[in-house]
């Protein structure tokens, strides 16, 4: 008989363990499902509150309103948000704000290292500020991200042509025009950089291949007059 009632008795205190496990698995997932549900309803005040910052921004943006444009964005300003860091970097070259500008754009590049376009951003406010060797380490940067940026390689060339130094000139040219061979800018600056490295019948044909797309170029047509 006091085996029978030790038995009950453990069966019993076994049972309400159990029990109360059960309860507390069901409070810790209710909890925890509440933590998701108010995290969600904060995620989703949050993002609409992003949303309208970035909204208002556009607006104040296309109405030259450019600090106030700015102050919409830092209301709700994370510095871990690649896209606010980058549109901020913009916003603040606008404004004349470069050093500003800089470390917004640097911030957006340490989130997003292989995003070209906050390299693309940056070189604005650093060729303001006649960092041309930050500007060229920039855009050496988005060719070994992706090398057949024509973009790129374009304004690389024109740092060369206004450095005088026509061959490296000639090579960045030389590959847009591999890429787009009927390009009215690059054919014109390839033939420039040819006539200045004394290749006469190479910019002349180059000269008229610009004018195929642009017959009234006035840049092709100044070339190929100094040609006759």
């Amino acid at each position: 008989m006091e085996t029978l009632k030790k038995s009950k008795s453990l069966h019993f205190t076994q049972t309400s363990r159990e029990h109360r496990n059960s309860i507390f698995r069901t409070l810790k997932t209710s909890f925890f499902l509440l933590l998701l549900f108010t995290s969600a309803m904060i995620s989703a005040q949050d993002f609409k509150e992003t949303k309208d910052a970035f909204q208002n921004s556009y607006i104040q943006e296309a109405t030259g309103e450019i600090p106030a444009s700015i102050n919409s964005l830092k209301s709700v300003y994370d510095e871990k948000s690649y896209e606010l860091n980058l549109r901020l970097g913009w916003l603040s070259y606008q404004a004349g704000n470069f050093t500003e500008s800089i470390a917004y754009y640097n911030k957006a590049i340490d989130l997003m290292p292989y995003a070209v376009e906050p390299r693309f951003g940056i070189v604005y406010p650093g060729a303001a500020m006649g960092n041309w060797t930050m500007v060229v380490g920039q855009y050496e940067k988005i060719l070994e991200i992706t090398p057949n940026n024509s973009i790129a390689m374009h304004r690389m060339g024109l740092i060369y042509y206004g450095r005088e130094d026509y061959e490296m000139a000639r090579k960045y040219f030389e590959k847009v025009v591999n890429l787009f061979p009927f390009d009215y800018d690059a054919l014109t600056m390839l033939a420039w950089s040819q006539f200045r490295l004394q290749n006469i019948r190479e910019a002349k044909v180059l000269f008229q291949k610009a004018l195929l797309n642009t017959p009234s170029g006035t840049s092709a047509l100044e070339g190929l007059e100094l040609l006759k």
